[in-house]
């Protein structure tokens, strides 16, 4: 069976960032399916589950609603490995011409105050599975320390 293709990527050397991890045709319409690293992986401890789950509701409600990309986001959702999130848009795209979204989506989480959106039993299947305090200090985590002024090696995968 052939490997896929996320699996041929050296994560010893993977750093946190925002890679392109493929990009594909939907008939005329590209999908570019990003890689939104947030911790390093093999090196730094994983998210827990919590945290991940309540920045999955906030990043994609703060994606179905932003006024630009709303029409593009196909999905966000988090990686099985428990080390960032998959964010696929409609469009042909480059790692750089998402910063300024990944930085507002993750500026909105941090600063986020209230209920978390989705997070009751009518709407989520597992409501009680939520830190938005730990959601909000990851967010800002990633802020400072990745997306602000990120450079080339946190764009690009390694080779």
């Amino acid at each position: 069976m052939e490997q896929i293709a996320s699996f041929t990527i050296d994560h010893l050397r993977l750093l946190p960032g925002i890679y392109v991890s493929r990009k594909d045709k939907a008939g005329d319409t590209a999908l570019t399916t990003f890689d939104i690293r947030m911790t390093r992986p093999n090196y730094e401890p994983v998210m827990n589950t919590a945290e991940i789950h309540t920045i999955e509701h906030l990043g994609a409600t703060f994606l179905r609603n932003h006024p630009e990309y709303k029409d593009n986001t196909i999905y966000f959702g988090p990686m099985g490995c428990r080390t960032g999130f998959y964010l696929i848009l409609a469009g042909d795209y480059t790692s750089k011409d998402v910063v300024p979204l990944i930085t507002e989506m993750y500026t909105f989480i941090r600063d986020f105050t209230g209920e978390v959106p989705g997070a009751a039993a009518f709407n989520c299947g597992n409501y009680l599975d939520m830190n938005l305090n730990m959601a909000k200090y990851l967010a800002d985590k990633f802020v400072k320390e990745i997306l602000d002024g990120i450079d080339e090696d946190h764009l690009n995968y390694p080779h």
